[in-house]
């Protein structure tokens, strides 16, 4: 039988359904309540053209763009996603290769099935790869400052402060189904092991050591004083927000939503996007996740704003799909098409990447300029 051609994204979830439990599938595909956030933030990216620019010499693209002090292949990282272990036995492991292996930059979990020490090892393995920790605020301290020392000893450049997440998003899925992982997988950022872990409920685990009483002037400053790395915000959808993380000298915030994961309803990120990076008026770093699912999904992100996008799910079915091997063609796809999107758009750079490479579809007929 002829082998399965991989193509798109699309591509690659369809194959990873076909492998994945159905348990394990829903986990990682659904959000919360009605599901509105997690479809429109990849539908929504469907209502902005681009407007290419012809008869320019595109022979030598350059796709790179330079982060946390290194030039990475293109404007893409592997956002940081718990429980990769449920996806393949190689976890976040096969994630550090694949993103080595590709030249960009991964994000790691506080729920991650292995341990910052060794997920960063294996990738500086392979090649020059930088990490990020991304980070829960937490009733115990004395237990979040120990995550924030081994990341930095291991080499992560900076925390990601999920700031979304006082509480868990209702999620029907996981309350229906009873949803745990698999025994054996622990979480060793958090350090709890498989055991802890199969003794309460999905929410009940993360509510036990999540404060809810988390705060600008409680986690920012004091981030700060335990730690060199950069501090990044990520979860935000507002102007306000932004202007916060500027007052209380953040480096960068993620554009997030958490994946349509917790509170549904809210914009679709693409479409917060602009008003934050007008905001922000250069003087922070702007990012963006949620929905992006082709290189023109990428380009479209750019063109409104941001300096660099973040995937979650791809990288899952990536890694459903063939482990490592998955990974690094996910990345594969989403790279050739990113450069092919900018030569048809006529960008030798990413700098060249502007509001004026789009248009939006009006309900009217004629397309609108940004």
């Amino acid at each position: 039988m002829e082998a399965e051609k991989i193509l798109c994204i699309a591509d690659l979830e369809a194959a990873a359904s076909k492998i994945l439990p159905a348990s394990t599938r829903d986990f990682f595909n659904s959000g919360a309540t009605n599901q509105v956030t997690i479809r429109e933030n990849s539908t929504a990216y469907s209502k902005y053209r681009i407007l290419p620019r012809v008869l320019r010499d595109v022979s030598k693209v350059n796709t790179q763009i330079n982060l946390f002090n290194r030039e990475i292949t293109f404007p893409l990282c592997v956002s940081p996603a718990g429980l990769q272990g449920m996806a393949h036995p190689d976890g976040e492991l096969a994630t550090s290769r694949a993103c080595a292996s590709m030249g960009i930059n991964m994000g790691i979990s506080s729920y991650a099935n292995h341990s910052v020490e060794q997920i960063t090892s294996v990738g500086t393995e392979i090649g020059p790869v930088h990490h990020v920790m991304q980070l829960y605020s937490m009733t115990d301290r004395e237990k979040e400052a120990r995550i924030v020392r081994r990341a930095e000893a291991s080499g992560c450049k900076a925390i990601f402060l999920t700031a979304d997440s006082p509480v868990l998003g209702v999620r029907y899925n996981e309350w229906r189904s009873g949803f745990l992982p698999p025994p054996g997988l622990g979480y060793p950022m958090v350090e709890k092991t498989s055991e802890q872990i199969q003794k309460e409920s999905h929410d009940d685990g993360f509510s036990s050591f999540n404060s809810n009483s988390h705060s600008w002037a409680r986690e920012i400053p004091w981030l700060r004083n335990i730690t060199n790395m950069e501090i990044w915000i990520k979860g935000v959808l507002t102007p306000e927000d932004v202007e916060t993380a500027i007052e209380y000298g953040c480096d960068g915030v993620i554009i997030s939503n958490h994946g349509g994961r917790q509170l549904d309803e809210t914009p679709a990120t693409i479409d917060a996007l602009p008003a934050c990076a007008k905001a922000a008026r250069g003087r922070i770093r702007i990012h963006i996740d949620g929905g992006i699912r082709s290189g023109t999904d990428i380009f479209k992100a750019l063109a409104l704003g941001a300096e660099c996008c973040w995937v979650g799910r791809p990288m899952l079915w990536g890694l459903a799909y063939n482990g490592q091997k998955g990974v690094e063609l996910m990345l594969e796809i989403l790279y050739n098409e990113f450069k092919r999107c900018m030569q048809l758009a006529g960008c030798k750079s990413v700098s060249e990447i502007s509001s004026s490479s789009l248009a939006i579809v009006r309900p009217d007929g004629p397309l609108a300029r940004l």
